[in-house]
């Protein structure tokens, strides 16, 4: 029967699902763990198991880093056109239009000045998600004024990397940026300003291979992706098995590339510190060198308390006084036509000349003795002159020399 059937299969409760909304969880790309959304954005988004660092915009960063209500943002009129009338699958401003709209940024690098704990900057932070933050003629723009602004300002440097490379949509005019802003960087360091550098995931290409190697001090974040060319490129090239970790932040720091890597949580306090550090060098008696090989003045300055002047340099050594019984004559410098003697020597002090001694008194000859020969005097050689027949050299300038009476 009908009712039988049915008393077999069994009764079927009517389950409710019960909705999410959307935006409550999130995987984390690493570890596989589900995230609660509000605690991932308490931990600056990473995640709480393995510290993977979540790919963030750049007015993100700048709620992480700068002090509230001090950003100002700069340079936002400099926007890329289409220089090339480039076309692929999509017209190039067509691109450009559909970034701006999901990014809410006019260019891929969004450039200000702001402070962090109390401490002025200029701030240069690349955007991934517009056009994989590429390096564009506008973008290189922006971070060339950014360098004028801090050498005007003389305020610390911030440049916060997150790029593909160069935008090839624009050509050589896009390369031209990494010489162009390098050649800045050169003139910043000359400056004495400051420039740190923080490499986010993923940092490659162009950008890379310019201005983000080029700072003072190279900040990254953990298990970020730093190279020039992928590694599947370089695989394919050397045909070798590449090491394990190859192109991450923390292989590149046992390389020396990199200076330190700082989890995103511990980003602020780390670059606070490193202002102060240069706040203090600048307060310096005598500021340091940047370049080595100067002398010890650098140490020296260094090693005093902040605000402390240099001790006054020594005096120069004085003449030495004359000695009691010295007496000073003139002595005749040498002809410009050689008639004098050799060249001068330098003066000094003349020991008085010892008297002869008294002349013996002849004997008188024994009676019926002739009386001893005197001996005759040597004639005057026709080369050497007489006193009488030399006339002394004409002397337009004179030195000194103590004799001791």
């Amino acid at each position: 029967m009908t009712w039988l059937r049915k008393a077999k299969e069994g009764l079927k409760a009517q389950q409710r699902r019960r909705e999410l909304p959307d935006g409550l969880w999130t995987k984390c790309e690493d570890c596989g763990e589900i995230l609660y959304h509000k605690e991932l954005e308490r931990n600056l988004w990473t995640c709480s198991k393995c510290s993977y660092h979540f790919r963030i915009s750049a007015r993100s960063y700048v709620k992480i880093l700068v002090d509230e209500d001090t950003f100002v943002e700069r340079f936002s009129e400099v926007v890329s056109t289409d220089p090339l009338k480039f076309r692929d699958a999509k017209r190039y401003s067509d691109r450009l239009k559909k970034a701006r709209e999901e990014t809410g940024l006019s260019e891929a690098v969004l450039c200000g000045e702001g402070r962090i704990e109390g401490h002025p900057c200029v701030l240069a932070i690349m955007d991934f998600a517009f056009l994989g933050g590429s390096l564009a003629s506008a973008a290189g723009e922006r971070i060339a004024r950014s360098i004028l602004l801090a050498i005007e300002t003389r305020h610390p440097l911030l440049i916060l990397s997150s790029s593909g490379g160069a935008r090839m949509f624009e050509g050589i005019l896009s390369l031209m940026q990494m010489a162009k802003a390098n050649a800045l960087l050169a003139r910043l360091s000359d400056a004495g300003v400051p420039y740190i550098s923080i490499m986010t995931h993923p940092t490659t290409g162009g950008v890379t291979a310019s201005f983000a190697s080029v700072g003072d001090v190279i900040l990254a974040e953990p298990k970020a992706l730093i190279g020039f060319a992928g590694p599947r490129v370089i695989k394919q090239t050397i045909n070798q098995e590449l090491p394990e970790g190859f192109q991450r932040s923390e292989f590149l720091l046992q390389k020396g590339m990199i200076d330190r890597i700082v989890h995103r949580t511990e980003l602020k306090k780390t670059i606070a510190w490193l202002l102060r550090f240069f706040a203090a060098g600048a307060a310096l008696p005598q500021k340091p060198r940047r370049r080595a090989g100067e002398s010890l003045a650098r140490f020296r300055a260094a090693s005093l308390p902040i605000g402390t002047a240099l001790p006054p340099a020594p005096p120069a050594p004085a003449a030495e006084p004359a000695a009691a019984g010295t007496t000073e004559i003139e002595v005749p410098e040498p002809s410009p036509n050689g008639t004098a003697a050799g060249p001068s020597k330098p003066s000094a002090p003349v020991s008085p000349a010892k008297s002869p001694a008294p002349a013996q008194p002849a004997k008188a000859p024994a009676p019926g003795q002739p009386a001893p020969a005197q001996p005759a005097s040597p004639a005057p050689s026709a080369k050497t002159p007489t006193k009488s027949s030399a006339k002394p050299p004409a002397r337009p300038t004179a030195r000194e020399v103590r004799v001791e009476e």
